[in-house]
């Protein structure tokens, strides 16, 4: 049974009488999703998460959200700390704890005139949300919260469920640069997972920072999940233009230690990342990094790929600095 913080209200929540229910999940589209490691992921976690003795929760690279939704809605976390670098992403988490019904009001009028518009239409709708979306940027405070944030929100959502496969990547000057994705009926609007994704935020701080920034909040009691960018298996896989910076093995290094510091202070730690033993076997890159450490090798697949052909297996590492009950 999902927690009450999982569950879907038909009415007010402040009134306790679920109607239905539905399980807290991501809303968007994620290069790099975790959705499809969650039992591999759940399998693994130190024995304490089970018996209560970790009662804070701590996600340093948020993304998608799969694994905390996931992880939320399973174990009865006390509190839950949220960061990410991605400006337009903390935003939008923020605008579905805070305001979750004035965003499902707008993005219910953009998807009723998205979906009446003929292919052109739709195509030339998409390009200005885009433009408006980029050339708003500037004007926009990402630290303070006002009703601006709720069109931004929108507007980002709905670029999310109707550009390319779902992808974000933006340019050297932050602007989101994905083409029109070309779907015919796409969903925009998920109102049942906004709202029970609005209930599952009510244990979560959402922050927005490197994420270093978590380690005031990271202590013996704590667990922590870390899914950085991955490390690109070749030159035309990377999905790292996840900010205008991008994440380099020197930001790697940088993470792996951060990772020791978190393990000096007692917290339970898991990492995934990509396996670069898929195309060299020789390629200690992270066994090294986290040499010390328990490192699984997990069966994946590729989730995005424009080459259809190539959404093979892979496999991915998952590092944590506990053994296994």
């Amino acid at each position: 049974m999902p927690s009450e913080a999982n569950l879907f209200y038909s009415i007010h929540p402040d009134e306790k009488r679920p109607m239905a229910t539905t399980t807290a999940r991501p809303f968007l589209k994620w290069a790099g999703g975790k959705a499809q490691l969650l039992d591999a992921f759940t399998a693994r976690v130190p024995r304490e998460l089970a018996e209560g003795t970790l009662p804070v929760f701590v996600e340093p690279f948020m993304g998608g959200g799969a694994v905390y939704f996931h992880f939320n809605s399973t174990f009865a976390f006390r509190e839950c700390h949220l960061f990410d670098i991605n400006e337009d992403l903390v935003l939008a988490y923020t605008v579905v704890k805070n305001d979750v019904s004035a965003l499902i009001e707008y993005l219910r009028d953009v998807e009723d005139e998205f979906l009446a518009k003929d292919d052109a239409g739709r195509r030339d709708y998409y390009y200005a949300v885009r433009d408006a979306f980029n050339r708003e940027k500037r004007e926009i405070d990402f630290t303070g919260y006002d009703d601006a944030w709720v069109e931004r929100a929108g507007r980002f959502i709905f670029l999310n469920r109707t550009c390319f496969n779902g992808l974000y990547r933006v340019n050297s000057r932050g602007g989101f640069n994905v083409p029109f994705g070309r779907y015919k009926t796409p969903k925009i609007l998920h109102e049942e997972v906004l709202l029970a994704d609005s209930l599952a935020f009510r244990n979560t701080t959402i922050h927005l920072g490197d994420f270093t920034q978590a380690e005031p909040y990271i202590a013996e009691e704590t667990f922590v999940y870390f899914d950085p960018p991955y490390r690109p298996l070749n030159r035309t896989s990377s999905f790292t233009q996840y900010s205008k910076n991008r994440f380099s093995d020197e930001e790697q290094r940088r993470l792996a230690t951060f990772y020791a510091r978190c393990d000096a202070k007692g917290a339970r730690l898991m990492l995934s990342n990509s396996d670069p033993r898929n195309v060299d076997p020789d390629d200690g890159f992270f066994d090294d990094l986290y040499a010390g450490y328990r490192i699984d090798r997990v069966p994946a697949r590729r989730a995005i790929n424009c080459d259809g052909t190539k959404r093979g297996g892979v496999r991915e590492i998952i590092v944590m600095n506990y053994p296994l009950a």
